[in-house]
Formats: structure tokens, sequence, C-alpha cells
């Protein structure tokens, strides 16, 4: 599994990145956390709000800082 975060760096963008990387170490899964901060890519994912949470390449969330918690669910559904 991939975790990937969309944002170019801003705080917003870290808060989300440290939640995920937690959330990933709370349910003991094997997921690789990845920082997506190119805008091509970003666009990519057909996304114009930073911070994004992709799972595996598919968008979960857009422009909100999601709590380890919250990952937590996104991740147990995936």
């Amino acid at each position: 599994m991939q975790v990937q975060i969309l944002g170019t760096g801003c705080p917003k963008c870290k808060t989300l990145l440290a939640n995920a990387e937690a959330a990933v170490k709370a349910a003991g899964i094997q997921a690789e956390v990845v920082k997506v901060d190119q805008i091509a890519e970003i666009m990519k994912f057909g996304v114009m709000l930073t911070p994004a949470l992709a799972i595996d390449g598919v968008v979960k969330s857009v422009g909100k800082v999601l709590s380890a918690a919250e990952i937590g669910k996104i991740l147990a559904a995936a």
C-alpha cells in the first residue's frame, strides 16, 4: 500500500504527512508514505487544493488536515 501526501510543503501539508506516518505506525500495516510536492504531479491527481491524501493513487481527502485517527479509518477501509 502506498499513502501519498499531496502538497508543496506548507505547514498543513507537513502536519498531514506526520499524521499519516503516525496512522500507518499505529495500524501496524505495511505501507509506504510518500510526499508528492511537484505541482505537475499533484495536478495529475486532479487536485486543485492542498493538502490532499491519496491511497494507492486514489484521492481520499482534499483541503483538510486529517488526524491520525481519521487517516487510520481510511487505511482500514482500503
